[in-house]
């Protein structure tokens, strides 16, 4: 008997422990629209939904507390360029210390389906609102990345009873881009967004490191590229446009002094993101802009009540540079 309490154990230890992902070396040389053949380090499930008539499933992950479960979920908001499988470290940081962990491949992203349709911060909300009511998740820490923060922002806004604390990671949008990023029609972004290679964007995701590009990056990076070789390219490529429309005319700049719930910004000094950055061809604008030091402090002083914590030589993705004070600031303020 003793010993059959041992091997149980030591079975649950390891069928608590979360799969590592799927090695950069084992990715696809191409993948389609939807990523299948790229593993996730948690199971995928899909959410139906009906968006303009057409039906579109919504991937995401729900992870299980591996500690003692505190009853509280935590929703993970991907960045633009990203999908919600590069929040693994922080679903096992979450998951650790007792969290329910939500996270979610928005409609035109990752695993979710990209159907050609008017993207808009209110419908992700709303989506992510749906997922959430299914899963019978009442109230949830709501942390958003980069575009992740501008989406977070608007669902604490629509649904500020849903929200029991907001996390802000270097969000884009703290700025209105229209003030300084000349406009470009969706076809336009289209045809950009269809030129993108490996070399390409590894070139861009390298901007996000101060410190150098990690060859670690690659398991994140590899799967975007894999997708630009795949007949479902110019699908993938069309949603990029579209969302990116989105970001450049839908601010959230304007109403950071309307958030009533608990907010704590994480701002990594080194970045300077912009979204549309190459076309700025001024440089007396483009120095204004990303400046996320002043920016962080400004949109702290709109939030009521918040919290900033600022990370030194950090840049556009703390929770892939700096893990460890990443993770201490979230569970800190969550806790």
């Amino acid at each position: 008997m003793k010993y059959l309490l041992i091997l149980m154990a030591c079975w649950l230890a390891v069928a608590a422990k979360p799969a590592l992902g799927q090695p950069a070396a084992t990715i696809p040389n191409a993948l389609n629209a939807t990523l299948e053949g790229y593993e996730y380090p948690y199971p995928v499930k899909y959410l139906p939904l009906r968006l303009e008539e057409q039906a579109v499933r919504m991937a995401y992950m729900d992870v299980s507390p591996t500690g003692k479960a505190n009853g509280r979920t935590v929703v993970l908001l991907h960045g633009k360029n990203f999908f919600g499988a590069y929040w693994r470290a922080t679903v096992e940081a979450l998951s650790k210390a007792g969290f329910r962990v939500v996270v979610p491949d928005q409609v035109g992203f990752g695993k979710s389906d990209k159907p050609n349709i008017h993207y808009s911060f209110h419908q992700l909300a709303r989506n992510t609102k749906r997922l959430l009511d299914t899963l019978g998740v009442q109230r949830a820490a709501v942390v958003g990345h980069s575009m992740g923060g501008m989406l977070a922002t608007r669902f604490a806004l629509e649904y500020p009873s849903t929200t029991e604390r907001l996390v802000l990671e270097n969000p884009i949008g703290l700025e209105d881009y229209r003030r300084g990023v000349p406009f470009q029609s969706v076809d336009q972004a289209t045809a950009t967004e269809l030129k993108a290679t490996e070399e390409s964007i590894r070139k861009y995701h390298a901007t996000y490191y101060p410190a150098g590009y990690p060859k670690a990056h690659d398991q994140w990076l590899l799967p975007l590229a894999a997708q630009t070789r795949h007949p479902d390219f110019p699908q993938v490529a069309l949603a990029s446009a579209l969302t990116y429309d989105m970001i450049f005319q839908q601010p959230v700049a304007y109403e950071f002094d309307r958030i009533q719930v608990p907010t704590l910004l994480i701002i990594g000094q080194q970045d300077r993101t912009v979204v549309g950055k190459g076309l700025v061809k001024d440089p007396k604008v483009l120095v204004t802009l990303g400046q996320y030091p002043a920016l962080g402090k400004r949109t702290a002083a709109q939030i009521k009540g918040s919290k900033l914590v600022e990370l030194q030589k950090v840049g556009h993705i703390p929770h892939l540079e700096a893990p460890q004070q990443f993770h201490a600031a979230l569970l800190g303020f969550l806790k």
